[in-house]
């Protein structure tokens, strides 16, 4: 039940503990130059460059993929108007195949980056961390 009194709303529940629960593992934040030092470090650049040599060409290949259904669409009408069975024309399956490689992609992202650089960045980040 509720109570309105003044500003505040008073409830029955019992008001939130101000104390924190005790941590497991003790985090320390590290310093500018440690995060500088990480950064210009041999591991980082191997992170970076797993991400990268994964994300770039996928995302050109994507882009490419797609200007070309655009463009098929304004400049090739007739193609992409040809019925392949029943209503469905070249059009309807590019469109559909958008999606589906929208889907695939990220299926795969999230499988690159599970195995490649999720186990690279924790490594940093629990030495950072840690203070090692």
């Amino acid at each position: 039940m509720s109570v309105v009194r003044g500003d505040s709303v008073a409830t029955d529940a019992p008001p939130p503990s101000k104390e924190e629960p005790p941590s497991q593992e003790e985090h320390r934040l590290p310093s500018a130059e440690e995060f500088s030092e990480v950064q210009q470090s041999a591991e980082f650049a191997e992170l970076r460059r797993s991400f990268r040599s994964f994300a770039f060409p996928l995302t050109i290949a994507f882009v490419a993929w797609y200007l070309l259904y655009v463009l098929l669409s304004n400049y090739a009408g007739g193609f992409m108007g040809t019925k392949l069975f029943g209503n469905i024309n070249v059009a309807f399956v590019f469109g559909i195949a958008q999606f589906v490689t929208t889907f695939l992609i990220a299926w795969w992202y999230s499988r690159h980056a599970a195995a490649k650089l999720d186990p690279k960045a924790e490594a940093i980040k629990s030495r950072m961390e840690g203070g090692a």
